[in-house]
């Protein structure tokens, strides 16, 4: 289903073009106004395939959230999830700027049954002196029917002039 509807999408955005008033035998306001509905089906088939997907009761979504970064420059991230590998990503100057303003950026989405599970996150990148740097944190996580948010955190240690590494489950909405 919804492959046709993208299909129709597409076929119509090459069909149409730029819709004008003496296309033939179809108005342009109602070629426009198919387009608009369309549109819409499309989006609440995303709505529901991502309900589908990932129900509420199974939900966990895992981010990455840096603060300051003047004592490490991240350059990668692997998650696991009972020694299983679940996600990784390489940063780019771009996203690790991003991070360092305030972004978080979300690293995995996925489901997981209620039940423990140990999270854990190994960061990679440069440290204090322009060292390689490679770290680990660990969460003991219990999942329950509510779904489970953690936050990657990387923070700056003034005392300990290093950055710090934790995760923080989220509580639940």
């Amino acid at each position: 289903m919804r492959r046709c509807i993208q299909l129709l999408i597409l076929s119509l955005a090459t069909f149409a073009g730029p819709a004008t008033a003496g296309d033939g035998d179809f108005p342009a306001e109602k070629l426009e106004s198919l387009k608009s509905e369309v549109l819409k089906l499309n989006r609440g088939l995303l709505i529901l395939e991502e309900d589908l997907l990932y129900p509420a009761q199974s939900q966990i979504a895992v981010y990455v959230s840096m603060d300051v970064g003047e004592y490490f420059q991240l350059d990668a991230v692997k998650l696991h999830i009972d020694n299983n590998l679940a996600a990784s990503h390489l940063y780019t100057d771009h996203q690790r700027h991003a991070l360092i303003r305030g972004g978080i950026q979300p690293l995995f989405k996925g489901n997981l049954k209620s039940g423990n599970y140990s999270v854990s996150a190994f960061f990679t990148g440069i440290g204090p002196q322009g060292r390689e740097y490679k770290r680990a944190a660990n969460l003991e996580l219990e999942k329950t029917d509510e779904p489970a948010v953690i936050e990657l955190r990387i923070a700056d240690s003034e005392g300990k002039q290093q950055p710090e590494f934790q995760l923080v489950q989220w509580p639940a909405p």
